[in-house]
Order: structure tokens, then C-alpha cells, then sequence
């Protein structure tokens, strides 16, 4: 009989100390949330910018017979642009190109654009990394003999950020100047790719 209570007992004890261990609750895995989605922001074009652009340009005059022209043109670029925060950029600059287009007749009438210069504005739309935008202007066209002529401009390009501070783009203007040198109107086609810093 006392060792059917010594069982007993160290059967209880056994069992107590068992329930007593399951007590504590299990551990719990953690919950590992998921990251949230990248919210994508687009650059911000707010500041000034300066580079460089090579293109073609073609020249078309109403002078009677074959006065055209056409060539390669490339030069310098400089501007600033203001980012409005609402996809929208506004901005300004100067472009100044060097070109060696022949246009006339090949003989006396012949000349040759050597070079023009652009005061412009220009408003845009970003598209993700890129701004799709118009501008228009004051243009001044300088010849080897005929002087310089005052004109203006009508084009749009696209323009997008590699970098933080590099973008790259091209862009197709339409110039028109009326009574060139006093005898006929010009109009200049270019197209153009460029390559800019930005500050």
C-alpha cells in the first residue's frame, strides 16, 4: 500500500509538473507585413541647364528656281527651366547654332547661312523621366552677304532625364522670316538632338 501511494504521488507530481509546463502559451511566428508598393515620383526640372545640340536644317526660299538649301547646323544651348509641381514645366533660354548652308542660284544670287541664334520660352508635360513640350520664339539668321534678318519660331521636342543632372532630347523647329534681306521670305527647318547639365 505505501508503494502504491508513493506511485500515486510521484504520478501526480509528474503530471502537475507537466501541466504546468503547458502553461506558457506557444510562441507565436511573427507577421512579416509586406513592403509597400515604390510610389514613383518624377524628377523635378526646376533650374538652370546648359549643353549642346547637332541636327540638320533645311532651307526654303521663295526665290524663283532652285534657292534651297540644306545642312548640317549645331551649336550651344542655355536655359532655365521652373518645375510648377503639377506636371507642368515652364522655362526659357538661348540656343546659338553654326551652320555653312549654301542657298540661291550658284552664282551671284548664291548666299550662305553661317549661323542663327533663338531667345525662347517653352511649356511642357511630364511623361514619367521625360517632358514633351512647345516652344516658340524670337530667331535672328546671320548670311555670309546678305547681313543678318529677324525672324521667328514654332516647335516642340522631347527632352529626358537620364540623371539627376544629365538629360538628353531632340527637338524640330519651324522658322519663318518674312522679307530676308529685302527680297524674298526663308523659311528653316531644323531637327536636332541635344544634350544638356543641369545645374
Amino acid at each position: 500500500m505505501k508503494y502504491l501511494l508513493s506511485a500515486t504521488a510521484a504520478s501526480a507530481l509528474m503530471a502537475g509538473t507537466a501541466f504546468a509546463g503547458n502553461i506558457e502559451p506557444a510562441p507565436v511566428e511573427p507577421v512579416i507585413a509586406p513592403a509597400p508598393a515604390p510610389v514613383f515620383t518624377s524628377p523635378n526640372w526646376t533650374g538652370f541647364y546648359a549643353g549642346g545640340q547637332l541636327g540638320y536644317a533645311n532651307v526654303d526660299s521663295d526665290f524663283p528656281g532652285d534657292r534651297d538649301g540644306d545642312g548640317f547646323i549645331g551649336g550651344l544651348v542655355l536655359g532655365y527651366d521652373y518645375d510648377l509641381g503639377n506636371n507642368w514645366v515652364i522655362g526659357g533660354g538661348f540656343d546659338y547654332d553654326w551652320a555653312d548652308i549654301d542657298y540661291g542660284d550658284g552664282g551671284v544670287n548664291e548666299s550662305t547661312m553661317e549661323s542663327m541664334w533663338r531667345a525662347k520660352v517653352r511649356g511642357g508635360y511630364k511623361i514619367g523621366n521625360g517632358l514633351l513640350y512647345a516652344t516658340t520664339g524670337y530667331v535672328n539668321a546671320d548670311t555670309n552677304n546678305r547681313g543678318d534678318n529677324d525672324g521667328y519660331f514654332l516647335g516642340g521636342g522631347y527632352e529626358h532625364m537620364v540623371s539627376d543632372q544629365f538629360s538628353v532630347g531632340g527637338e524640330v523647329l519651324h522658322h519663318l522670316f518674312d522679307d530676308f534681306t529685302g527680297s524674298s521670305d526663308i523659311d528653316v527647318t531644323t531637327a536636332q538632338v541635344r544634350a544638356t547639365f543641369r545645374f
